[in-house]
């Protein structure tokens, strides 16, 4: 008998254990439960060069994706049985729900590959197959196994395939678009197998599927959804200067534009963050267009020698290719400001957008006069991007020669305020009086301009540590009201009204933000995670505080609420490895030192954290 099970399943002895097979248990028709089930194998594409290249990378990355997988096959009723090596096994009893998972995994995945390097993303490649299968305890095997894996073979990475089997569960039920990949003869599989590939691109998304994201807050943008104002995307500025230490200008040059066009509220711009994760790749207009939802994407580069400075810019019209004004620029470097005004008109009038009077004002007027001090203001937010301990120092040395230079540079009294509230936030110092000299800085650039909306910014982020929630909104509000376009105004308004217990109308606002900004910062996933938490939807709180840790392992309260969700759930286990990171990155802390920091109003909700961070034992 022991011959013909393994001819009628070549490739069984691949998920039997060697001990199974010693003691026989498989050898009797009594011994098998059969069943029919929806499978899904996955594995990673070109997983031996990743490991080759940079094994603990590799790993690290590894465990988050698989952690976002698991929540979503958990979410859509499936089950893990297996993930040895690079490998994921699943099962559900629907090909509706495996399918709809499937989707939402690579959407997810998508979504955090677009912040790695283009040689550190990883791929999954997905096989769906419906069939029989033999069930031993929690494994299961044969041939519908076996299919689901060759099938997952035939993809691409990032890619979804699925035999004719599953393809006639879901042909009708999901409004999803196929593509008939015909059949193929696979390795120890008698006859040839019909395969179907799903197209997951943004034509293929509909109501019924939404990326993982999605399912945390909708944020892809969508090109049939785009907005009806005129929409652009600024892309960073190629350094052509012979030192590459110049970087930091032709950097700060593009946020400047990008700063700029950002408050013409006739002008949806997307943030910083999103358009810099294309910084040094070599990339189509079209494909910035369509992965960021916008119309419109300016292009250049800055060169930067002694007193000179030469810049050439092109706005181009992604939805045809054509270029909608180009032009270069070269000058005396006493008049960028002079110049950037100009670039910033240049588009304004491309466009045919129409200002307001008080836009027109703020473009007219320089943040400085001073050359020196606007270099190193720049300076300091190169430091200031790296988001380190030592960075954060640096970066206050520059602002402060800034400041120096030119003690009417109000932006610079912006910059420097959010070093001390990176000490606070952070917990890099140990002053006790961050909070308070951050506060005196906005202040003091309000004093100089009443309408830098970065200082509101900045004043309403302070309150919003201080549990000052209504003059933290009223600030934030105005900094919206002066910069329409400002992700991270929004963001910080979807965090002060989840502090002060309105998870509501913190994913309202946090929506707005990652449309405007998709390439988010980490405390931005971190803001959903508590609104979730407060709206006791743990799976996906558990989602955005995952997605917060990959994109910062070192970012604390993601690790605080993910020990106090599994504790509440009673997996034990997950919770003291969270606690274990909650004390890696900051030894000192406790739960007593955590409830005096975090500015939690509902006490309910503190007290859920703190039973569970005591429960996981966090002292």
């Amino acid at each position: 008998m022991f011959p013909s099970t393994l001819e009628a399943f070549p490739l069984f002895p691949l998920f039997i254990s060697s001990n199974a097979l010693r003691r026989g248990d498989l050898m009797t028709t009594e011994a098998l439960k059969r069943k029919l089930t929806a499978i899904l194998s996955a594995d990673v594409k070109g997983y031996s060069r990743l490991m080759r290249e940079d094994e603990e990378a590799t790993v690290r990355t590894l465990t988050s994706y698989r952690e976002i997988m698991s929540s979503l096959i958990n979410q859509h009723r499936g089950r893990v049985v297996d993930s040895p090596g690079d490998n994921v096994l699943a099962e559900f009893a629907s090909v509706v729900d495996a399918v709809q998972c499937a989707v939402e995994i690579q959407q997810a995945l998508q979504a955090s590959n677009a912040r790695l390097p283009e040689t550190r993303k990883m791929e999954f490649r997905i096989g769906i197959n419906l069939g029989d299968v033999i069930e031993e305890g929690e494994r299961i095997y044969g041939d519908g196994v076996n299919i689901a894996a060759r099938v997952e073979n035939l993809c691409t990475g990032g890619g979804i395939c699925m035999s004719i089997s599953a393809y006639d569960q879901v042909e009708t039920k999901l409004a999803l678009d196929y593509e008939d990949l015909g059949e193929h003869s696979v390795k120890n599989i008698s006859k040839p197998i019909r395969v179907y590939q799903v197209r997951i691109g943004e034509e293929a998304e509909s109501s019924q599927v939404k990326s993982g994201r999605e399912a945390i807050v909708s944020t892809k943008p969508d090109r049939s959804g785009m907005p009806e104002k005129p929409s652009i995307a600024v892309l960073p500025f190629v350094n052509m200067s012979a030192d590459p230490e110049q970087e930091y200008f032709s950097d700060g040059l593009t946020e400047d534009l990008i700063t700029d066009l950002s408050r013409i509220s006739s002008l949806f711009v997307i943030a910083r963050n999103s358009v810099f994760t294309y910084k040094g790749r070599a990339v189509k207009v079209e494909e910035v267009s369509k992965e960021l939802g916008v119309r419109y994407v300016v292009e250049g580069s800055v060169r930067k020698a002694g007193n000179r400075v030469r810049i050439t810019a092109q706005l181009i019209d992604a939805s045809s290719g054509g270029h909608l004004w180009a032009e270069r620029y070269d000058r005396d470097l006493q008049d960028i400001f002079a110049l950037q005004d100009e670039v910033t008109q240049e588009i304004v009038s491309a466009l045919a957008l129409k200002l307001t009077t008080d836009e027109r004002k703020s473009m007219a007027s320089a943040p400085t006069n001073n050359v020196e001090a606007y270099d190193y203001r720049l300076r300091g937010s190169e430091y200031f991007a790296r988001a380190t301990k030592e960075a954060n120092v640096q970066a206050r040395q520059m602002y402060e020669k800034a400041i120096e230079l030119d003690p009417g540079f109000s932006v610079a009294y912006v910059d420097l305020g959010w070093t001390y509230v990176s000490d606070w936030t952070f917990q890099w110092s140990q002053e006790p009086q961050a909070l308070e000299k951050a506060s005196e800085l906005a202040r003091k650039a309000l004093l100089l301009d009443d309408s830098l909306p970065g200082a509101y910014l900045l004043l309403g982020s302070v309150c919003a540590w201080r549990k000052e929630y209504d003059d933290g909104v009223t600030a934030l509000e105005k900094a919206l009201t002066l910069d329409p376009n400002d992700a991270e105004s929004y963001a910080a308004l979807a965090r002060i009204y989840a502090f002060s217990g309105r998870p509501k109308d913190a994913l309202g606002f946090m929506e707005k933000a990652i449309r405007l900004n998709p390439a988010h910062p980490s405390w931005y996933s971190n803001v959903l995670g508590m609104a979730y938490f407060m709206m006791e939807a743990d799976d996906k709180a558990t989602m955005a505080f995952k997605q917060a840790v990959h994109l910062n392992p070192n970012l604390l309260p993601p690790h605080i609420f993910l020990a106090a969700i599994h504790s509440r759930r009673d997996n034990n286990e997950e919770a003291r490895t969270e606690v274990a990171e909650v004390l890696r990155i900051s030894p000192d802390c406790t739960s007593e030192r955590f409830a005096k920091f975090f500015p939690l109003a509902d006490q309910a909700t503190m007290a859920q954290v703190l039973d569970g961070l005591r429960k996981a034992g966090l002292p």
